[in-house]
């Protein structure tokens, strides 16, 4: 019986359907490269099911061979006879292990090569789908598609399925051997199999259900532990320990509640398989001895069929198992298909591209909503010229459209209508690859990877030298600091850059973007939240990264802001002012000047 993993627990079974199918069928197409292999795994399982239905009727011919039939009128126990059946009982044993041993290896083989390939198509897919696509997933989610989803397929073409197989094979010839020794005989045998049947599918919809809510429960857990454990410093902050460990003790509490009560309905579903098991059993065991008595059968061959229906019962018993394995195997790789179905952005393996933007943008009547609230126009007629090497800063409340506005330089979205150019061209035009070279974006709050600090500054140009990274340090004010380090550009960052400060984190974005060397700048205000000394540093990096760039300031703290080239200040998705410091200051009523009002005790 295939072994259950807990990733195969926690998935859903789904209902087999015609769409269903075709998608689940699409997987095979990763495991053509090894079809050969594949074949002969099956007919290894093929040899091996096929011998281990030698033993009973080989069993009936050893108690056949006793003479025990005769015992009463004087015969002798045939030992010529029984030697060479356990003889040949011994050599279907030695190669039905060998056919399995084989048949194991191949499958285990072509299953870890087949699903390698599944993984590397749908992490490098998933990677290329648009930024529309993440708005709408969680990442735990998508993570499990890679790990359970893909846990579920090993578990399934290394065992489940071979199982599934052997144990169907096993049904087919087990009742044809069956009706070849006593059509009687069968027939009373298969008469309570249909009664255990339609048991076992009533039960299974009734647990079904069940699962489905401890599925739903596990789900609503495995949040409060995601939560929790991302926002672990609000936690700590709050003294909130206790509170997030009631709470998910209560959640663990009714997972346990239910899960009791499908283990209850459980044993009693096996408790009542067990009776009509041996029930059945005995039932034939009478009626076969009254036919032996009859002189209808020998009592070797009903020691065969005996054997041949336990045989058969432990094969139907098991063969229910194994389809509910491969019902969520089948749901598994429809969650993958849904992945790889999705259209992926145009990014070529390698991005040799020979375009170089001189950092002319226009924006020309762009409007623009997210797909996910498309009712809610966030960009609303945007309409402006930068030239080539121009600071621009945007500025505005909350929610005045500024991160959206920059989503849309990087193309991570298109304009629902109006057009955004670059050197006079529309973005469109423009490879997406060759496009997003020729840009750089620094974030605010800085992710850097869980490598070290050369693998995070060299992930702006990956083929860059060891002089090159250091030279982008430098210019990033990173140099010093990574020099104070034991490892110096060597040393290990952790995840998401948490053994840096603030302000290093910042530098080594820098670095990376010096390193990439870009035409457009982005940047979201990145020394907003950091000291004194650490935003003078960061801040003298920025202005060498600006220099001769076109760049844009997504500005929260305006002092920042007085030397750009251009203001444009939005609000509510449209431009209500566009100037330079000086000019917006003098806008009586103005919102530029209402926000430095706010920010600046002295107004020039």
């Amino acid at each position: 019986m295939a072994r259950r993993s807990a990733a195969s627990d926690d998935q859903p079974k789904v209902k087999i359907t015609k769409e269903g199918l075709k998608k689940a069928i699409r997987i095979f197409r990763f495991l053509k490269p090894y079809r050969v292999k594949f074949i002969i795994g099956l007919l290894f399982l093929i040899g091996s099911s096929l011998t281990s239905m030698l033993f009973p009727a080989l069993m009936g011919k050893l108690v056949g061979a006793t003479g025990m039939d005769s015992v009463d009128k004087g015969n002798f126990i045939n030992l010529d006879n029984i030697n060479s059946v356990a003889l040949i009982l011994f050599g279907v044993f030695v190669t039905q292990g060998i056919l399995s041993y084989f048949r194991i290896l191949i499958f285990s083989e072509v299953t870890e090569k087949m699903l390698a390939t599944l993984r590397q198509h749908t992490y490098s897919h998933l990677i290329r789908l648009p930024m529309e696509f993440f708005s709408k997933k969680r990442v735990g989610e998508l993570n499990s598609r890679i790990s359970s989803d893909v846990s579920i397929l090993q578990e399934t073409f290394t065992t489940t399925l071979a199982e599934f197989l052997r144990q169907l094979l096993t049904i087919i010839v087990g009742i044809a051997l069956l009706g070849f020794y006593s059509l009687k005989l069968m027939t009373v045998m298969l008469a309570t199999i249909p009664v255990m049947m339609v048991a076992a599918v009533l039960f299974g919809k009734f647990i079904r259900k069940l699962s489905k809510q401890t599925q739903n429960k596990i789900a609503e857990s495995n949040v409060i532990v995601e939560e929790t454990l991302t926002g672990i410093t609000n936690v700590k902050a709050f003294v909130n320990e206790v509170f997030e460990g009631l709470r998910y003790k209560k959640s663990t509490d009714e997972i346990r509640g239910i899960a009791m009560k499908t283990a209850k309905w459980r044993g009693a579903f096996a408790s009542f398989i067990v009776v009509a098991m041996f029930g059945s059993i005995v039932l034939v065991i009478w009626y076969g001895v009254r036919l032996v008595n009859a002189k209808e059968m020998e009592l070797g061959e009903l020691v065969a069929f005996i054997m041949y229906s336990v045989f058969v019962g432990a094969s139907f018993g098991g063969i229910a198992d194994l389809f509910s394995q491969i019902q969520k195997a089948i749901g598994s790789t429809e969650n993958l298909m849904e992945i790889l179905d999705e259209k992926i952005e145009d990014i070529p393996e390698t991005l040799d591209h020979n375009v170089v933007l001189s950092g002319a943008v226009s924006f020309n009547d762009v409007h623009f909503s997210y797909p996910s609230r498309k009712e809610m126009e966030v960009l609303r007629g945007i309409s402006f010229n930068i030239e080539p090497g121009q600071q621009v800063a945007i500025v505005g409340p909350s929610g005045a459209g500024k991160s959206t506005l920059t989503n849309l330089l990087l193309r991570f979205y298109d304009p629902l209508s109006g057009q955004v150019t670059f050197d006079g061209i529309d973005a469109g035009s423009y490879p997406l690859a060759a496009l997003r070279s020729n840009m750089a974006y620094v974030p605010q709050e800085v992710l850097l990877f869980g490598g070290t600090i050369r693998e995070n500054i060299a992930y702006g140009k990956t083929s860059a030298s060891e002089e090159e990274i250091i030279e982008a340090a430098k210019k990033a004010n990173a140099h010093d600091f990574i020099m104070t380090f034991p490892e110096k550009y060597d040393t290990v960052v952790g995840e998401r850059g948490i053994q840096l400060s603030g302000g290093q984190r910042q530098r080594i974005a820098i670095a990376r973007a010096v390193l990439k060397n870009p035409a457009i700048l982005i940047l979201d205000e990145a020394t907003s939240s950091l000291d004194s000394e650490s935003e003078r540093l960061v801040q003298e990096a920025l202005d060498r990264l600006m220099s001769g760039r076109t760049s844009f300031v997504i500005a929260h703290r305006l002092s920042t802001i007085k030397n750009a080239d251009e203001i444009i200040v939005l609000e509510k998705g449209m431009i209500r002012e566009m100037g330079n410091h000086r000019e917006l200051l003098e806008m009586e009523d103005g919102l530029y000047l209402h926000l430095s009002k706010l920010q600046f005790q002295d107004v020039e």
